[in-house]
């Protein structure tokens, strides 16, 4: 990990970050998304074309995975977006079943369950989200009414003028050890929990038939069921880069520290200039009344 380039002498002390219960909804969040990742490509293999408006055309999709045999004869595997046909063979489309290569859209080891399986699939898929989606609107309360939580991912007055700072920071790969989130991090989870999450949620709905007579409105909103699902689709895989690139910043600004903090609640920040009082060890955890 780059060291801070502040020179200024530092203590360090272990503040509660997180609280219990978003120690709690982080874990089995993670948990119910990888399910719902998991199943929906499941679900997604019995007909691996996306579409928009109200009905799938067949003959005119958005984006397909499939497979087809090139000019010399040989099946390969594809992704069709818009008319650009990207080859996957061996990974998309055309991938490996058990002992042999077999058309398939995603391969047996991203799906869930493995085998293609899809009543298995959507009963994974719809308990998960069950789970998912009243957690969510709990925690998304819990960060509206929480004064500690909505100080460590609210953004505050004049934060925003930091933000070419953050970004600057981050490509030179320093992470100061600090209570509160940057700006980049705030920005980033607000928009992830308050709408990319819910957008997910409710394009989901949308697809049910259940709920999509008790709440008509939805499918004019997202614009019909073939629409909502491709917007389901597209926000998953948001989601999936999203994942990444929280994983690989976890890893390069102290996995150790990070980790502490999502399990236990304590973190670890440097002060400048402060020293622990006599008596006090430095790594005793402390309440923090900015963060959580």
């Amino acid at each position: 990990m780059a060291k801070d380039a502040d020179s200024t002498p530092r203590s360090s002390t272990v503040i509660r970050r997180h609280s219990w219960f978003t120690r709690l909804w982080h874990w089995i969040n993670a948990l119910c998304l990888l399910v719902l990742l998991m199943s929906g490509l499941q679900i997604f293999n019995a007909h691996p074309a996306l579409y928009w408006g109200h009905a799938s055309t067949f003959n005119a999709p958005f984006l397909s995975i499939g497979a087809r045999r090139d000019a010399a004869g040989d099946p390969m595997g594809y992704v069709n977006i818009e008319g650009l046909e990207i080859p996957t063979t061996g990974v998309l489309g055309w991938s490996r079943v058990g002992n042999q290569m077999q058309p398939r859209a995603f391969p047996e080891w991203a799906t869930l369950p493995g085998p293609q399986w899809l009543s298995l699939g959507r009963q994974w898929h719809f308990t998960a989200a069950w789970v998912f989606g009243v957690m969510l609107v709990v925690y998304l309360i819990y960060s509206i009414i929480s004064r500690r939580r909505r100080r460590l991912i609210g953004v505050h007055h004049g934060e925003m003028g930091t933000f070419g700072h953050a970004v600057v920071e981050h490509a030179k790969f320093r992470f100061p050890r600090v209570r509160d989130y940057n700006i980049i991090q705030k920005l980033t989870y607000l928009l992830v929990l308050f709408g990319l999450l819910p957008l997910m949620v409710l394009t989901g709905l949308t697809m049910s038939p259940t709920m999509d007579a008790a709440w008509p409105w939805l499918t004019v909103v997202f614009g019909g069921h073939q629409s909502a699902r491709t917007i389901h689709f597209l926000c998953a895989f948001t989601l999936v880069g999203f994942f990444i690139v929280h994983l690989v910043l976890v890893l390069v600004s102290g996995v150790f520290n990070n980790m502490r903090a999502m399990i236990t609640g304590g973190y670890r920040v440097d002060e400048p200039g402060a020293r622990p009082r006599d008596g006090e060890a430095a790594s005793a955890p402390q309440e923090n009344r900015h963060g959580e």
